[in-house]
């Protein structure tokens, strides 16, 4: 029983209303803009939860409830006051710097600063002074450490208050958070500009026609908007990432972009068999929407595997992704089809080719120009039949090009990009530097040992002070401690101890790993308590764990949906489990090269590369990333393989012939698939430049995945597979052929053979 998604009719219908259509989209349009502007930066964080509670989070859950009595915990920012010309903190000039400075940071008042802001000189308990005594401390609460607008103007304060003699900086949380948002911000506008422009010389190229070119471009836009604004009213009741907003105008560039392109692709291929507007319009909403509708949905499936992990960040990523393929489905079968019925073949103006202008005089002059709309010949036509003439050496060199690509996965090194990879320019960076050098991490995103026991008895007392002593002894840690704060009940213990080593590092993840292991179970044998560790740093050591737990879980689970869709859309179990395995290797490659690339100590041309493009080299993959990369990659992989596929499909139901069958659908895809990749490539590439070493990762490693499906696999080993496979390629066993058929293909109008007088185009 065949069952037909109506892309055909929602593109008729939008196409005979283009107005009210079009009036619809930018009511849309002004109404998530605007609600954007009002409301997204209050829903944006950067703060980083695990939603199943591992120690770290149950440590910060515990100081809250029982040390804060449900207030939030007091964070301090601290400001670095360093002589550079031989004072010490007893100088009288010394002290009354600091003193002045404080009641300059204080004068912000309370809606930017919580009083009091402690000094060495009345707090020197909690407020370390260096070594050999040049260096002290300002500990400042901000109101919101959050607003990055606070940061600013404690910076100001502090410029303000310069005086020879003396260097200060802002470190902390707040600081570093601040300069990531900005350069973060500089990331996104310089990928956006990278990959516009370039995706506008592509749409140039394959359509030689200014409007034709804007279209894709203005789905893209539409889509991103309206993304946007979704997560800004969902975000009155949950919390988003900032990184979302990246996220979504890279996706939305690369796949708004790219399904208009194959729409409109295939309006103008109808146009050239001699339809009139309508009927052109009609016959690629029965085909390419279709196609389209699929490519999005198996990208939403991919992506629902982010789901399933229990952070904020994954979660956040994942929701802003799903927003905008959705936003560019929509977009691209509603929309889109709307302007081709109001522009019709204005969208050809002006034709900026010998080609196009001689396309328009013949459609112009009642002429058909099918031969134009195939390409026997060309040479997309040839590479096909190459192939396919060889397909045991094709696959054989594809698959081995692949995994030697892929084979540099396998010294993977994953951890998290600290302080340490911020480009020199960044204030912060600097502010950590000194912060290590004078204080050894003191202050600086503090390690907190949460004890759940009497605080008051002998047993827990005498173990804290054993475990601060021997926190004190060990390489990760600085030599103090905070004195332990006791709950009000005196059921709880919290103990603050500082790194020595970049918060992020991998020292620090081994600190603490030492610290669970070995310093705790040796301090607290036999005291009837729980101990429970802390921090940033503990976070993402729980964060490790929790990826290396849920990785096969995401993995099945979007390998088993995809399989399920396949399997429906094309009516096979071969399809489906080819594509799956080609899609594996082109993420596992961009794995292997992405690791080649950018992790410190690798082989020559890595270096080599990574200093030609003007990336940096650090000591780890970031640890989020494989997972990440696999779901958005895997959708975005499936994308062109069921757009090639469909071209196949709908020629091998009409013919028989599997090798005509994939010839004609590569060469009538082939420069298409060509054009959008190298959009996609361009968009990620833009943010692969980018300054922020995690954006920079993730826009290389899905730039290099994209070039290699769009080349590799779809240009040898689909047609090399396909040909050894011959009809076997379509089998769906007989206990599958109750599934419904989708008909992802369309129907006969793809193909109809008599087709009406082609009408005279306007200009």
């Amino acid at each position: 029983m065949a069952w037909k998604l109506n892309t055909e009719t929602l593109a008729r219908a939008s196409s005979r209303h283009p107005w009210r259509t079009i009036a619809g989209w930018v009511v849309g349009l002004l109404v998530m803009g605007f609600v954007a502007g009002q409301f997204l930066a209050g829903v944006l964080s950067n703060e980083f939860r695990m939603t199943n509670r591992p120690d770290s989070e149950r440590a910060l859950e515990l100081i809250g409830d029982r040390l804060l009595d449900g207030e939030r915990q007091p964070e301090f920012e601290p400001v670095i006051v360093r002589s550079t010309d031989g004072r010490t903190v007893e100088d009288p000039g010394f002290r009354a710097y600091v003193t002045e400075l404080a009641g300059k940071i204080a004068a912000l008042g309370e809606e930017v600063v919580v009083p009091p802001v402690l000094t060495a000189y009345e707090a020197p308990e909690q407020v370390p002074v260096s070594e050999d005594g040049d260096a002290t401390m300002l500990l400042v609460q901000l109101e919101d450490f959050e607003d990055v607008g606070q940061v600013e103007d404690l910076r100001e304060a502090l410029a303000e208050h310069g005086r020879d003699g003396f260097q200060t900086l802002l470190a902390g949380r707040a600081a570093l958070f601040a300069d990531f948002t900005q350069l973060a911000e500089e990331d996104l506008r310089k990928g956006e500009s990278i990959g516009i422009g370039v995706a506008l010389i592509v749409l140039l190229v394959v359509f030689a026609a200014l409007v034709a070119a804007l279209l894709p471009i203005l789905m893209a836009i539409f889509a991103i908007v309206v993304a946007v604004g979704l997560v800004a009213v969902i975000g009155q009741i949950v919390e988003f990432q900032f990184f979302v907003t990246n996220m979504i105008t890279m996706i939305g560039l690369a796949v708004g972009i790219d399904y208009a392109l194959f729409i409109v692709s295939r309006y103008r291929e109808e146009r050239r068999r001699g339809r009139d507007k309508l009927s052109a319009i009609e016959a690629a909403g029965a085909t390419a929407n279709r196609a389209v509708f699929f490519s999005g949905l198996t990208v939403v499936f991919a992506l629902l595997g982010m789901l399933i992990i229990p952070t904020t960040i994954f979660r956040s990523l994942a929701a802003g992704a799903i927003f905008v393929v959705i936003a560019s489905l929509l977009a691209s079968m509603t929309l889109l089809p709307a302007l081709l019925g109001l522009l019709g073949d204005r969208i050809n103006w002006p034709r900026l080719s010998r080609r196009a202008r001689t396309e328009r005089a013949a459609l112009g002059g009642g002429d058909s120009l099918a031969h134009l709309a195939d390409r026997r010949g060309g040479f997309w036509d040839r590479v096909s039949r190459g192939v396919m003439a060889h397909p045991v050496a094709a696959l054989v060199v594809g698959v081995g090009f692949m995994l030697a690509a892929a084979s540099a996965y396998l010294g993977i090194h994953l951890g998290s990009s600290g302080v340490s990879t911020l480009p020199e320019a960044a204030a912060s960076k600097e502010a950590f530097l000194v912060l290590q050098e004078e204080f050894g991490g003191a202050q600086s995103s503090p390690v907190q040992v949460v004890v759940d026991g009497a605080a008051g008895s002998p047993e827990v007392q005498d173990a804290v002070q054993g475990l601060r002593a021997a926190m004190a002894a060990d390489p990760g840690f600085a030599p103090q401690t905070s004195e332990p704060a006791v709950s009000p009940a005196g059921d709880l213990v919290l103990v603050n101890a500082f790194l020595r080593s970049d918060p992020l590092s991998d020292e620090a993840v081994e600190a603490i790993d030492r610290l669970r292991a070995e310093l705790i179970p040796a301090a607290f044998e036999g005291v009837d308590a729980e101990v429970l560790v802390g921090g940033d740093t503990a976070m993402n050591a729980d964060f490790f764990d929790l990826t290396d737990r849920y990785t096969p879980i995401v993995f099945f689970f979007v390998l088993g949906l995809s399989f399920l869709l396949l399997t429906v859309v094309f009516r096979s179990i071969v399809v489906p489990v080819k594509a799956i395995l080609m899609n594996l290797l082109s993420v596992f490659a961009a794995y292997g090269i992405l690791t080649m690339v950018f992790q410190e100590g690798g082989p020559a041309v890595g270096k080599w590369i990574a200093d030609l493009l003007n990336l940096q080299q650090v000591e780890s993959i970031e640890a989020w990333l494989p997972l990440f990369l696999f779901s958005v990659l895997f959708g975005l992989s499936m994308d062109y393989h069921v757009f090639l596929l469909t071209r196949i499909r709908e020629h091998f139901d009409h013919t028989g012939d599997n090798t005509e069958s994939v010839a004609h659908g590569l060469r009538t895809t082939g420069g298409i698939i060509t054009g959008a990749a190298l959009i996609m490539v361009a968009v990620f590439g833009g943010f692969a430049a980018g300054q922020v070493v995690a954006l920079s990762q993730m826009g290389f490693g899905l730039a290099v995945a994209v070039f290699f499906d769009a080349t590799v696999v779809r240009s040898i080993l689909v047609p090399a597979s396909m040909k050894l496979l011959g009809n076997l390629n379509w089998y769906l066993p007989k206990w599958l052929r109750w599934l419904p058929d989708l008909k992802v293909e369309g129907h006969d109008i793809a193909e109809d053979a008599s087709l009406p007088e082609p009408a005279g185009i306007g200009s």
